[in-house]
C-alpha cells in the first residue's frame, strides 16, 4: 500500500478557487506555475538558484534530489545552483499561506533577478494552520515544507519514513511550481485526478493525491514515488516546446 499525504496549493490568497490575482502579478509574485516556462526554457534565464531557508534543527533532506528532479526537465545551460541559508524565522506555531509567501519575501529576493531564476523552499518550524498539510505551494517561486507535520504522519513501523515522505513531499511541490497537473495549462492527456485539481491520477507519480482518511494521524505504510512520471513529463515537454500554451506566466 502505497502512503498518500496531503499537499496544498495556494493558487491565491486564501485558497481561493480561481488562478492567481491582479495583485500577485503586480507584485511580480504570480500563483504556482506562473514561472514553468521560466524554468522549462532557458529564453530569458540561462541559469537558476534553488533556495533552501531553513530553521535551526530543520536542515531539508532532499536539496540534490529536487535540483536532479528539475535538471531532467528544466533548460538551465548555465547551471541550476543550491543555495542553503538557516533563517530565524520568529514563527513557531501555525503558519498561513500568506505567512509563508511574507517570510519568503522577507528574507529572499525577486524570483527574476537578471537572467537568473529563483525558487524558494521554506522549511520552517511548527505546522500550517490546517494541520493536515505537509506542504504548500503559495506562488510562483514559493513553497514551504512543514517537518512537524511529516514527523507526526509516521506510522509505528516507520515505514515510510520521514525522510521518505518529506522527499516525496518536496519534489510534489517542486512540480507544482512547474504547474504540474493542468495549474496553467491544459493537458491532452487525461492524467488529473477529477476530485483533486492540479494532482495526477496515477499513484506511481509523485504528483498524484489520494486521501485515505480526513485525518492526518491515521498509519499509512508503503513506498512513496519521488519523480514525475512519464504523463507528467510529456506535459512538462509540451509546455517547453510551446505545443501546450500557458497561462499566467510572469514572463512570457
Amino acid at each position: 500500500m502505497r502512503v498518500f499525504f496531503v499537499i496544498m496549493i495556494v493558487l491565491s490568497s486564501g485558497m481561493a478557487g480561481c488562478f492567481g490575482s491582479d495583485e500577485l502579478f503586480d507584485e511580480k509574485r504570480g500563483i504556482p506555475g506562473g514561472l514553468a516556462l521560466a524554468c522549462l526554457q532557458d529564453d530569458k534565464f540561462e541559469k537558476m538558484k534553488i533556495h533552501f531557508l531553513y530553521e535551526k534543527g530543520y536542515d531539508p533532506i532532499a536539496m540534490d534530489l529536487v535540483k536532479t528532479r528539475l535538471q531532467q526537465v528544466c533548460d538551465k545551460p548555465d547551471g541550476i545552483q543550491i543555495v542553503a541559508n538557516e533563517i530565524d524565522f520568529s514563527e513557531d506555531t501555525s503558519w498561513s499561506s500568506d505567512d509563508v509567501r511574507d517570510a519568503r519575501w522577507k528574507h529572499g529576493e525577486d524570483a527574476m533577478g537578471s537572467d537568473t531564476l529563483h525558487w524558494y523552499f521554506l522549511f520552517p518550524k511548527g505546522t500550517h494552520n490546517d494541520e493536515s498539510v505537509l506542504g504548500v505551494a503559495v506562488d510562483a517561486s514559493t513553497v514551504a515544507v512543514f517537518k512537524d507535520t511529516i514527523a507526526d504522519s509516521v506510522n509505528f513501523l516507520g515505514r515510510p519514513s520521514a525522510d521518505e515522505i518529506e522527499r516525496a513531499v518536496t519534489v510534489h511541490e517542486a512540480g507544482h511550481l512547474l504547474g504540474l497537473v493542468n495549474l496553467v495549462y491544459q493537458s491532452p492527456i487525461d492524467h488529473e485526478d477529477s476530485e483533486h485539481p492540479g494532482h495526477s491520477n496515477n499513484e506511481d507519480s509523485v504528483m498524484y493525491w489520494a486521501i485515505e482518511s480526513s485525518s492526518i494521524g491515521n498509519i499509512f505504510s508503503g513506498s512513496i514515488p519521488d519523480e514525475f512520471d512519464a504523463d507528467d513529463k510529456s506535459d512538462l515537454a509540451g509546455m517547453a516546446s510551446g505545443e501546450l500554451k500557458c497561462s499566467d506566466q510572469l514572463w512570457s
